[in-house]
């Protein structure tokens, strides 16, 4: 298998700039959109949506073609509901990054954001024995490092620094220029933009690494817990998304940000069948607001012991195994898309009959054992659950309160209404529409409604109108992306 990243084509040689891009690809000489001449020679291109732009403008006609061996890696992750065309523009969901048309989980992620992007990941520093006994045994209980590199991220957070201040040393890594020193406080210790040697040196050093709501997220955090570090991050309320805060507007995604720094990779309270997730004593959550929370929280972080921890995912084995999951299973060139309902049924048009099966306990669906099983298939289909969510959940925070993951290429065996009977829901009605939120239920007047198209199969979203169905899934200890079964 040959793999292109694309992203590195167009940067060799600084003297011919975009060159290298059409070159790789065989596209022919000449400013058109002809079609390519010669098959592709890559059987997948990782790039970004710049160099996805790029590949169009020079594929011209062979894009569509060859699109489906494109992985996008995308920083913020791109929901359904952004990603199709005509219905972003329809429903007002259109910004700059989306609206390609791709399969979601093309799109690969920084972080587990929604299960319907690809959960790539990146590797952070694993530490041996000797390492992690040196952090250990050179701990400075009283040193504190802020998270970020803007002055502007200081501002305004005088009262929780000056508490800060009262029991540890503060240090920063603030970017400024000699002659204009960064405005922050005289008694934080600034050491300027670091190289990352020097920087995980400092992580080693210091007990606490704290944010104070910006960046959203980044490796910092997860470097500094590797390195023995306790993260303090703010909980915003209300929770941080477009339609409130500048910096997630034009960003094809509707997430709320309810944590500042540790969200995104499942740093949170957790529940109680979520023990997966970062929590404490590597990762604390105050209220920002609540200054005699955040005093006592620092009083106590200070007396905690802490080893140096590093999740599973982010270790170079752990990105390898999913990466070589991903590279082995998903398949988007050959992989057929549901069929849309027929217009009209007749006797000989039935539906077949659904592989689901009601559990032992009545509470949800699992993959029948009568039903047959395609070897092929993955996830595996055993893997399968389906629960209804509550009106305000989306099927991301469904499936996690049962501890488990929205997987949306099950979505397929939801989308039926037989489905529907078998969870005793009544339908007085059963339409087919274009909606992320399809297949639920609209219970106060007894309307269901089924997806009609397949790329709107969402697990992001939510509307307190509707009940949604939603595939959950298990997963592997340490590794989210990937079920029990899937290796």
């Amino acid at each position: 298998m040959s793999v292109c990243v694309a992203g590195l084509l167009w940067c060799w040689g600084a003297d011919q700039p975009l060159l290298l891009l059409p070159s790789h690809l065989g596209v022919p000489p000449g400013r058109g959109n002809c079609p390519l001449t010669n098959p592709l020679p890559f059987d997948l291109i990782y790039t970004d949506y710049h160099g996805l732009q790029q590949m169009k403008q020079h594929m011209g006609l062979s894009f569509k073609k060859y699109r489906c061996r494109v992985r996008v890696i995308d920083t913020f992750g791109t929901e359904p509901a952004y990603n199709h065309e005509e219905y972003a523009t329809l429903r007002g969901y259109r910004t700059n990054w989306g609206y390609w048309n791709l399969q979601p989980t093309q799109f690969m992620t920084m972080f587990p954001h929604t299960p319907d992007n690809s959960f790539m990941g990146f590797v952070s520093e694993e530490l041996n024995k000797t390492e992690r006994q040196f952090i250990k045994s050179n701990k400075v209980s009283s040193m504190a490092v802020v998270y970020g590199k803007e002055a502007s991220i200081w501002k305004g957070k005088e009262k929780f620094l000056a508490i800060l201040n009262k029991y540890m040393e503060i240090h920063g890594t603030v970017y400024y220029e000699t002659q204009r020193p960064p405005e922050v406080p005289a008694f934080v210790k600034n050491h300027g933009l670091l190289p990352q040697h020097e920087f995980q040196q400092l992580l080693r050093k210091a007990k606490l690494f704290i944010g104070f709501g910006f960046p959203y997220e980044g490796p910092a955090p997860l470097e500094a817990i590797a390195n023995g570090c306790v993260f303090l991050q703010a909980r915003f309320n209300p929770p941080h998304s477009s339609l409130n805060h500048e910096f997630f507007r034009g960003k094809p995604t509707s997430r709320e940000a309810s944590l500042a720094g540790g969200e995104r990779m499942g740093w949170m309270e957790p529940p109680p069948l979520h023990r997966d997730f970062i929590g404490k004593p590597h990762v604390w959550t105050v209220d920002y607001n609540n200054s005699e929370e955040f005093e006592a929280a620092i009083k106590t972080i200070m007396r905690t012991q802490v080893d140096p921890y590093l999740p599973y995912e982010y270790t170079c084995e752990g990105m390898l195994e999913r990466i070589h999951a991903y590279i082995q299973h998903q398949d988007f060139c050959t992989t057929s898309s549901p069929p849309l309902p027929p217009k009209a049924k007749s006797p000989a048009m039935q539906s077949p009959p659904s592989p689901l099966a009601l559990s032992p306990n009545a509470t949800h669906l699992v993959w029948s054992p009568s039903a047959s099983r395609d070897p092929r298939a993955w996830p595996p289909v055993d893997s399968l659950q389906v629960w209804v969510s509550e009106t305000r959940h989306a099927c991301t925070e469904t499936c996690r309160r049962h501890g488990l993951v929205c997987e949306p290429t099950f979505f397929r065996f939801l989308n039926k209404k037989e489905v529907f009977l078998q969870l005793s829901i009544t339908c007085d009605s059963t339409e087919y529409e274009m909606n992320h939120l399809y297949p639920a239920v609209a219970e106060n007047v007894h309307e269901c409604y089924l997806q009609k198209e397949p790329l709107l199969f969402s697990c992001a979203g939510y509307n307190t109108k509707y009940r949604r169905l939603c595939p959950c899934r298990d997963y592997r200890k340490g590794q989210v992306a990937l079920c029990r079964d899937c290796l």
